[in-house]
């Protein structure tokens, strides 16, 4: 009876473990997972870290939302860019701003129905006002709003960008690498 008892204990105690590994990683992270959503879901200082890497890939931040009708309109161009410069090293990231309320019934179906290739995560952080220089000083608020960097060179577009536009800007990344 004794080794039973020993045997559940142990088996408990692992699997605690494995589940406070689980919640640390994400904390350290600073991501989450709504239920039914499936993006990952970062406060400004979880982001942060994604506009900042040193690697050797060029980034497309876009910041956007389903709600914004010029961030729905660049969109396809984004993700045709992405597709041709995939191969250049060329990561797309799709920050979703939309509303809690909406990662459910708008954001998801909205992803799934377009198909879209670049990485969706969502920023949940109410600090805009804290966060929005820190990504670019002269942000106003306005998106779509872009930021184009590279570990040599970065560039910020609040405005919306037309497939030439941000095939233009793009190259200028690549050649310089």
């Amino acid at each position: 009876m004794r080794i039973i008892l020993l045997i559940f204990l142990f088996v408990g105690l692992s699997s605690c473990k494995n589940k406070k590994e689980e919640v640390t990683n994400s904390i350290e992270k600073n991501e989450d997972f709504a239920e039914g959503v499936g993006f990952p879901i970062y406060n400004y200082e979880g982001l942060k870290p994604l506009l900042h890497k040193e690697d050797d890939k060029t980034y497309i931040v876009n910041f956007w939302a389903t709600w914004c009708k010029p961030c729905i309109a660049e969109l396809p161009d984004f993700e045709k860019v992405y597709l041709e410069q995939k191969e250049n090293n060329v990561e797309l990231i799709l920050v979703s701003l939309d509303m809690p309320n909406m990662w459910k019934k708008r954001l998801v179906p909205f992803v799934e129905e377009h198909k879209l290739k670049g990485r969706v995560i969502i920023l949940d952080d109410t600090k805009m006002n804290d966060w929005m220089p820190q990504v670019n000083e002269n942000w106003g608020g306005g998106i779509p709003a872009t930021l184009i960097y590279n570990k040599d060179k970065r560039l910020f577009f609040e405005e919306g960008l037309s497939y030439n536009r941000l095939t233009e800007v793009l190259n200028e990344f690549i050649k310089t690498r």
